[in-house]
């Protein structure tokens, strides 16, 4: 590419063999993109529609599986044109684009896995308080603050990082995630600073109070009835499942940063289609086969699909 155009774009350098397998590449993308879609949509769908499931757990299971949608489509429509252009480039502004989307919807997934921890902690821990605790207002405000604190907080980093000067313009990768620092000539302390308050408020903490939450609640779960412990069982195990889920994606997203440079091209790749291919696959998957209320849902609405 001529300077010019190096002003302005980005080549995602992260490919591998994209001339010989661009079409397999493409038709599975799609199909797993699909299939995220639908399967998410379709159990945020079966929530909405049956007041039965109106219910704060499955109010934060329908915001999560919205979360991992709009992840998904931040990610895979570029992939997929990628896949079938001669040169694989973003400009410049709509890389940081998708790295806030990257970063801020994934920091939301984990506030509202905390708010799901807390939610269960209430209904298991303190049962005879749950419908005071957890109303309607308290949940807006727990969705509210899930998408807006990391929104503002990434937002800022996107502000720190936008205006740094460019010595390379090859991403080794295949969106715009952490890769972009290696673009800048010189590393700014404030960034650097700011990048780890961001890190610990966003990931840390809501990773600390999840696993006090979950402590407390089979703590509480071993010394009481089985019927509590089975309840704790069958509502807290779907979450645990979704959190390790996200936490190997995290821990991707920090490996390929902190040592993209001593990695070949494809363990890269490898690593980056795990951490956006494995979490928004398998929600749905986990939440329509554990919990029970949505699987009952999800059979009768498959039913009813066969009779028609």
């Amino acid at each position: 590419m001529d300077g010019e155009v190096n002003e302005t774009f980005l080549t995602l350098d992260g490919h591998v063999e994209l001339h010989k397998y661009r079409y397999l590449y493409f038709v599975v993308t799609l199909t797993v993109y699909i299939f995220i879609v639908v399967a998410n949509l379709t159990i945020v769908y079966v929530i909405w529609m049956h007041e039965n499931l109106h219910e704060p757990m499955y109010v934060f299971i329908a915001a999560l599986l919205l979360n991992s949608v709009i992840f998904s489509t931040n990610i895979y429509p570029k992939l997929l044109s990628d896949f079938l252009s001669e040169k694989q480039i973003i400009s410049y502004p709509a890389c940081y684009v998708q790295f806030f989307l990257y970063y801020c919807l994934g920091a939301s997934e984990f506030s509202l896995l905390a708010a799901m921890a807390y939610d269960r902690y209430v209904s298991i821990c303190k049962p005879l308080q749950y419908a005071t605790i957890m109303g309607r207002t308290t949940v807006s405000i727990y969705l509210s603050l899930a998408w807006l604190v990391p929104a503002c907080l990434i937002a800022v980093m996107v502000v720190l990082n936008v205006n740094v000067k460019l010595c390379k313009y090859d991403i080794n990768g295949i969106l715009c995630n952490n890769s972009i620092y290696g673009l800048h000539c010189v590393d700014s302390k404030v960034q650097t600073v700011f990048g780890a308050v961001v890190l610990v408020l966003t990931l840390l903490f809501p990773l600390l109070f999840i696993v006090f939450t979950y402590t407390r609640i089979f703590i509480i779960s071993y010394r009481s009835s089985k019927e509590v412990r089975k309840k704790a069982a069958q509502t807290c195990l779907p979450h645990l499942l979704v959190l390790i889920s996200f936490s190997c994606l995290c821990a991707f997203d920090v490996i390929i940063a902190r040592l993209g440079s001593n990695l070949t091209k494809v363990v890269r790749l490898i690593m980056t289609l795990q951490a956006v291919l494995y979490h928004p696959l398998f929600n749905p998957i986990i939440y329509g086969l554990k919990m029970k209320e949505i699987s009952k849902q999800l059979k009768r609405l498959f039913y009813q699909t066969k009779a028609q």
